[in-house]
């Protein structure tokens, strides 16, 4: 495993010492937003989690290394890079490592690398689901296997707008997953503070969510958690531009024949200029709240 797998001076300080780790993925480097912008919006998440205690852990692989906690260097390599690195699931490591490839770790991946490495909670924008149509194509995301099975927490703005959200919570309670309201009764849509879907749980602070956490280990259950972190209510969207965007997104998709995990970085892409860009500033905001709330969380469970 040493042979692949790098954990940056400071990271491993952290965890040797108790000091709170956040872990963060890359594909949003890579393949959310164009350089600078990407780059940019990385050092600030990483600054925001920094600024609240914590030591941010970047993860990405490099030429066949996986790099847990990045300097500015690699990010910015991975963010002029751009599309040209391989978007990599939990699927994809052997390969990208074994052939010597650059990787950006999607949700999953970097639930099951930021495991690896002793971290119990990662922030990100928004996590994948069942696809709408999943019931004749298939199409469901493995952040929701992983989700079943590698026990991070995860702190999102829910599941994002252009899947199914009903099915997707179906799909978390088959596979066992606690997903928790933070502060809201109800699954948040991504770019809206609300979907009509209520939870079962939810929690008012970062105290209760790693008490939950530190339970949930000493149980013994083996699997994820997601913290659902509304957006800002100031960076909120309107929910009917945003579904008449999402409506158009997909009648493109269906007529350009893209397929697997090309769908969704091309139905954000669709949604973005059908926004003029403002599901962009959004996705950035909401980004940057989780990360809060993911430092606070990993500063009480260091306690």
């Amino acid at each position: 495993m040493q042979e692949y797998l790098v954990i940056s001076q400071k990271v491993k300080h952290a965890l040797e010492n108790n000091i709170p780790v956040v872990a963060l993925e890359s594909t949003i480097i890579s393949h959310g937003m164009p350089y600078p912008q990407n780059y940019e919006t990385a050092l600030a998440c990483e600054k925001i989690v920094e600024d609240n205690g914590c030591v941010a852990a970047t993860i990405a692989i490099i030429q066949g290394k996986i790099h847990v906690g990045l300097t500015h260097e690699e990010i910015e390599y991975i963010a002029k890079t751009g599309l040209k690195v391989v978007k990599t699931s939990r699927r994809d490591l052997a390969y990208v490592c074994a052939c010597g490839y650059d990787g950006a770790t999607t949700v999953s991946a970097t639930m099951y690398l930021a495991h690896l490495a002793g971290i119990e909670v990662f922030a990100t924008g928004g996590i994948g689901g069942v696809h709408r149509e999943a019931h004749i194509t298939m199409d469901i995301s493995a952040d929701l296997e992983e989700l079943g099975k590698t026990p991070v927490c995860v702190v999102c703005a829910g599941v994002k707008a252009i899947l199914d959200l009903e099915r997707t919570l179906e799909y978390l309670e088959t596979k066992g997953v606690l997903v928790l309201g933070f502060d809201t009764e109800y699954l948040p849509d991504f770019y809206t503070r609300r979907s009509p879907y209520k939870l079962l749980h939810s929690v008012k602070n970062a105290n209760e969510v790693a008490k939950i956490i530190k339970v949930q280990s000493k149980l013994g259950l083996e699997c994820g958690m997601i913290v659902a972190n509304p957006i800002p209510e100031e960076y909120s969207l309107d929910e009917k531009v945003m579904n008449e965007a999402i409506d158009e997104a997909l009648i493109k998709l269906n007529a350009s024949g893209v397929k697997g995990k090309d769908i969704t970085p091309f139905l954000l892409k669709e949604v973005v200029e059908r926004t003029g860009g403002k599901s962009l500033e959004a996705n950035i905001k909401l980004v940057f709240n989780n990360c809060l709330v993911a430092a606070n969380i990993a500063k009480e469970l260091s306690k």
